[in-house]
């Protein structure tokens, strides 16, 4: 989803959004509890207060400390946000929940021009929906009262100041014993079902999968230096096994699965998108087919909800809007399943990767970087995507698990309305950390490739628009680097041609910006800084040694065969026309404004050939694949992937 400049908590983007403002303050009130922060020992240092918060909480409201600094990480990985509050009206590092305080002034709404199912061969629909009833807020979105009454503390205090956030937190936890029956254990074994209930889940499997990871963290241990500047630190306890029956005791419904396609680590419900016809020939919204028998699945796309859960899972119900696989909910990691992976959803506005991928919806909203991905989300997320990566055999790297800004216009005419999430604030990093495939250095000093890998929390480049345009957005940690047009920051920035726009540092405008875990060709190098191919361009970026911006690569690349000038770029890779059999129409091949001039060098990801998916009715017997003889190369050609000819191309290792 795209996330709007003046307001960045729009719903999700649909085939084609509607002008008209929806607005969804009351959908962000239905988002359940989620995040956390490990920590450890502590001094008395300027540097370790919040370590010496955890110890002083853990002591005052007998908690374990490690089982306080294990929720904490899971909440906010210890962050404070500065007193900013979640995408669930969550504070500090124990994400506190005060939805009504923290959304009475949010009015959230959609904005965006992509049409989702990105196919023109069926004109797209105009959603008809409206906006969701206000729904009562849940107990997991009102802990923060309920922390002060049993603290003592002033609210505004547990919102603003991390200490006193940590200890509101600490007293829930020893309420959520009490309440067990269970005695205030010094031994973090005997607080699995207090930590479950601290989830605030609805239902025992999300409950259990939220404490299994709490454990997780306990076993494994954690040290980090939090966005306040504080050393937080908690000790692996390998051996750890926690008392899993107290759990039964939780009095927490069962939850029906449904024949959901989800891995057993993780709490899962069936929210199905209605397949459905109505007027004028028209049915939403998705549409069926025999994936992987049919189609191989070859990438996933990461979005982000620009709205909250209830509102959401609305939306997803109603077959005049659009839709996509999963979404996960912010404050437990609760996986819901709304299309099946055989059939495909309209998700990404290409039609071509929506029939070839799987979309997964995160809550949360692009333009707020405090409004943070949780790490409960983060990680059930990762467990998703592993299961699905071994499934249908999908590479692990970002050639294959996509963002929704990474998804190419399939025409130019589409490239300006193409969605930006989940955005600069998006932790790639972490992200493939938890999917066990970590990026890091793999070529050589003569490797002629780079991957993009800053420092997430030090590297906090300057964005705008994101509540007002032109101003700047709260200072930040972000996965993504800015590129000049020389080795200047005083140059201008690279201009990407299809956008028509100059370029920015809107939060939106991805003309001159490259994610960590992204790889391209090394142009050239001046000092502290490196140029890559990118748009057809030499694009420069700092890089010094001593806090690079990116690591050394190997892989394989593209450029232009012996004797051609330049090479189109195309958005989409379709079958040559006498691959279509009667009956279905032939799509056409046109070139976006893009090419490859001869000469430069672009990361090849994957070689397919030509085909698409025709599904232009309700019924399916007129639904066919179309595979074609020509094949093609993605690549990494701008922010976006892009796709090439292999006849038009020669591929070579990255040597130079």
């Amino acid at each position: 989803m795209r996330g709007s400049a003046t307001d960045p908590t729009s719903t999700p983007g649909p085939r084609r959004l509607r002008r008209t403002a929806v607005p969804l303050a009351s959908a962000a009130l239905l988002l359940p509890l989620l995040g956390a922060s490990p920590a450890h020992t502590a001094t008395n240092s300027s540097a370790s207060r919040l370590q010496q918060a955890f110890a002083t909480a853990a002591a005052d409201y007998h908690v374990p400390q490690s089982v306080l600094l294990a929720v904490s990480y899971l909440q906010s990985r210890w962050d404070g946000h500065a007193g900013a509050p979640s995408v669930t009206g969550g504070y500090g590092p124990m994400h506190l929940t005060d939805a009504r305080t923290a959304l009475a002034t949010a009015e959230h709404f959609a904005e965006g021009t992509e049409d989702a199912r990105g196919d023109s061969a069926r004109p797209a629909p105009h959603p008809t929906v409206g906006a969701p009833a206000e729904s009562a807020v849940p107990d997991r979105l009102k802990t923060l009262p309920k922390a002060a009454e049993l603290s003592g503390i002033p609210a505004g205090e547990l919102r603003t100041d991390p200490a006193a956030n940590v200890a509101g937190g600490a007293a829930l936890l020893a309420a959520a014993q009490k309440e067990l029956g269970e005695p205030p254990s010094a031994d973090p074994a005997d607080w699995y079902g207090a930590v479950a209930r601290f989830s605030g889940a609805d239902d025992s499997a999300t409950a259990a999968a939220y404490a299994d990871d709490v454990y997780d963290v306990l076993r494994t241990g954690e040290e980090r230096v939090t966005d306040g500047g504080q050393l937080v630190t908690l000790a692996a306890q390998p051996r750890l096994t926690p008392d899993t029956a107290q759990l039964r005791r939780a009095g927490l419904p069962t939850l029906p699965t449904d024949g959901t396609e989800c891995p057993k680590s993780v709490s899962c419900e069936s929210v199905p998108a209605p397949y459905a016809e109505f007027g004028n020939d028209d049915y939403g919204n998705h549409d069926l087919g025999d994936r992987p028998a049919s189609q191989r699945i070859k990438y996933i796309v990461i979005h982000d909800t620009e709205g909250g859960w209830d509102g959401v899972m609305k939306l997803i119900q109603d077959p005049t809007y659009v839709s996509w696989n999963y979404t996960i909910r912010s404050t437990d990691g609760l996986i819901a399943q709304h299309v099946k992976a055989k059939d495909v959803a309209w998700h990404a506005g290409n039609w071509d990767v929506n029939a070839r991928s799987v979309g997964i919806e995160h809550e949360g909203f692009l333009a707020q970087p405090d409004a943070w991905y949780t790490e409960a989300m983060y990680r059930s997320s990762a467990r998703l995507v592993k299961y699905l990566s071994r499934k249908y055999g999908i590479p692990l790297d970002r050639q294959h698990v996509l963002g929704h800004d990474n998804v190419p216009g399939p025409t130019t005419s589409t490239i300006p309305g193409m969605h930006t999430d989940p955005g600069p604030y998006w932790d790639w990093r972490h992200y493939f950390q938890l999917l066990g495939h970590p990026f890091g250095r793999a070529g050589g000093k003569k490797s002629g490739l780079v991957t993009i890998l800053p420092d997430y929390a030090s590297n906090r480049p300057v964005y705008t628009g994101c509540t007002t345009k032109g101003v700047p957005c709260a200072e930040h940690g972000s996965g993504e680097v800015r590129l000049y047009t020389d080795h200047d920051a005083t140059a201008p920035l690279i201009k990407d041609i299809g956008l028509k726009t100059d370029p920015t540092d809107g939060v939106n405008d991805l003309s001159s910006r490259v994610s960590t875990g992204q790889q391209y060709a090394v142009a050239d190098r001046w000092g502290d800084w490196t140029a890559i191919w990118y748009l057809g361009q030499k694009a420069w970026f700092r890089n010094p040694p001593k806090d690079p911006a990116a690591v050394s690569a190997k892989g394989l690349v593209v450029t232009p065969r012996d004797g051609l000038a330049s090479v189109p770029v195309y958005g989409r890779a379709y079958p040559e026309k006498e691959a279509y059999p009667a009956g279905v129409p032939a799509q056409s091949v046109v070139p976006l404004p893009y090419t490859i001039p001869a000469g430069q060098k672009y990361v090849a990801g994957d070689v397919m050939p030509g085909e698409y998916y025709y599904a232009v009715t309700f019924t399916t017997d007129s639904h066919r694949v179309v595979v074609g003889q020509d094949l093609y190369y993605e690549i990494q050609y701008g922010h976006r992937i892009a796709f090439v000819r292999a006849a038009d191309v020669t591929l070579e290792g990255s040597v130079r």
